[in-house]
């Protein structure tokens, strides 16, 4: 039995999709994010106390890609065997750890937490945001999936960062609607039975606590971090 200590962001669902798709059991522990990632019992687990976090028989895992390449190498799955296909897929995650996931997430910051307080600030992450989808559209360009036509772990780590430009009222200010292949590929991937399962777990907190949680995580404007 696997132990998943996650929370309904982005990174967290990449997880509980995974592991879904894969059919694995897991526990999941529900962490809020105003406070619970820095007790010791946690932060024994992840230093830098972040979510997800997979311990699998006392093996611990953090940072999102890493768990997902651990699993697949560990189910042989989702990962392809032919190694330019494998490296491909490899890519794709770390532009999405590197580039998608860190600039949405910045994005989120400042036109969220803060408020928009930056106008500046929010139009430059905005802007970059939009660059990153449109590499994904080129990426897609004569593509089922991100890599090639098969479905693979890379499809799982873009999906809930691509997910809140559909669903996130900060999505609207993004370019998406004019995007024929990624909105194509997330209208593939979102219908996948384990991608809707995944996607409810952990189910969020009220919308108010989740924003609670998030305000007070924010380095620079929350208390979580002195």
């Amino acid at each position: 039995m696997l132990d998943l200590y996650t929370d309904a962001t982005p990174n967290g669902l990449k997880i509980s999709v995974c592991l879904e798709e894969l059919g694995l059991q897991y526990n999941v522990h529900h962490l809020f994010l105003a406070g619970d990632q820095m007790t010791p019992k946690f932060t024994q687990l992840n230093p830098n106390n972040k979510i997800p976090v997979l311990v699998d028989d006392g093996l611990v895992i953090t940072e999102s890609g890493a768990i997902l390449i651990y699993l697949a190498e560990k189910t042989g799955k989702l990962l392809p065997r032919d190694p330019k296909l494998r490296i491909k897929t490899i890519e794709m995650i770390m532009f999405q750890m590197a580039s998608l996931g860190p600039m949405f997430g910045q994005l989120l910051v400042f036109a969220g937490a803060w408020r928009n307080e930056y106008p500046a600030v929010t139009g430059r992450y905005v802007k970059e945001v939009n660059r990153i989808l449109a590499v994904l559209e080129a990426r897609l360009q004569g593509h089922t999936y991100f890599v090639d036509n098969e479905y693979t772990i890379a499809d799982i780590a873009m999906l809930p960062w691509v997910r809140m430009a559909v669903v996130h009222p900060i999505g609207q200010m993004l370019m998406f609607s004019d995007k024929p292949n990624l909105k194509a590929w997330w209208e593939r991937v979102s219908t996948r039975p384990a991608v809707v399962k995944g996607l409810s777990i952990p189910e969020p907190f009220p919308a108010e606590k989740q924003f609670e949680g998030f305000i007070k995580a924010t380095v620079g404007l929350g208390d979580l971090h002195g």
